[in-house]
């Protein structure tokens, strides 16, 4: 049932056999801030696994994505269809340049047609902004790039079925979170070089001060009896934070460089406060 509408970069498809390794056997809400393509999720949903959920992200374009298939799945598909643009370059910067029109906002339909295009159409599946929040990311030059068809669009309303879906900051999105309850967070990585900033996926972007945020929730949720997994890159800096975690370095493929040769297997890191052997909790110290 359902699947990814989006090229998201850093997706999770590949890592869904590992990722379902982790999963407890039985567990309350299950909760995703920074949803992006939502790949575990649509897995979880596919096997049935989900008694409810609570997904999130503070990008308000793929926010009004989400909520126009959750609300209205035919009028986007019609949208969808109506688009006057193929895979020419010219074609997509005047559809960048419409999506950035602060006008479009009006049109919530249209704009959510337009991310599709534009996400199946860029570089490299990216989502990234300026400082003034205008999409920036450039032609992807793709043979046949495909666009979502009514099918996937209407299996991906049917997924969200009984979902919440939240415009709200990661701390927020997970306050209500309960003993017992299921929260994957797979935040923008942490840049391994000076070169490593695909992170600005908001105006704001997310930094140092943002992960180390994130571990204090993480650590108020193990603190609440709540089973938290989190995916990053694999850094000194992260070790070094989520020590008291268990920490497992895994390999990923990896399409998303600005230089070619640095696309392929990389390192990252995956992060629980449980063991597969002992699945619930660790002791903290």
């Amino acid at each position: 049932m359902g699947g990814s509408l989006l090229k998201w970069a850093g997706g999770k498809r590949q890592m869904i056999p590992y990722l379902m390794g982790l999963i407890p056997d039985s567990f309350g809400t299950y909760f995703e801030p920074f949803f992006g393509g939502g790949a575990l999720y649509f897995e979880l949903r596919r096997r049935g696994l989900l008694k409810k959920a609570v997904l999130s992200d503070t990008n308000s374009d793929l926010f009004n994505l989400y909520n126009v298939v959750m609300k209205k799945p035919l009028e986007l598909c019609n949208s969808l269809k109506s688009l006057p643009y193929g895979n020419v370059k010219e074609h997509y910067y005047q559809a960048r340049e419409l999506f950035n029109n602060t006008g479009i906002t009006k049109e919530p339909v249209l704009k959510s047609a337009l991310l599709l295009y534009l996400n199946r159409h860029c570089f490299n599946g990216l989502f990234r902004v300026n400082s003034e929040g205008s999409f920036n990311v450039p032609f992807g030059r793709y043979k046949n790039p495909g666009m979502p068809d009514t099918d996937q669009i209407l299996s991906v309303n049917e997924a969200f079925r009984d979902t919440v879906f939240r415009n709200e900051d990661f701390e927020s999105a997970v306050s209500d979170a309960v003993e017992g309850d299921l929260v994957y967070f797979d935040p923008p990585y942490m840049p391994v070089s000076g070169t490593s900033h695909f992170t600005d996926y908001t105006s704001s972007g997310f930094r140092e001060k943002d992960q180390i945020r994130l571990h204090r929730v993480a650590k108020e949720l193990w603190d609440r009896g709540v089973y938290v997994i989190i995916s990053n890159s694999s850094t000194d800096f992260l070790k070094e934070l989520y020590k008291d975690f268990n920490l497992k370095e895994i390999m990923a493929n990896r399409a998303i460089n600005s230089i070619a040769e640095r696309r392929g297997k990389v390192t990252e890191l995956s992060i629980t406060n449980f063991s597969a052997s002992s699945i619930f909790p660790l002791n903290r110290t």
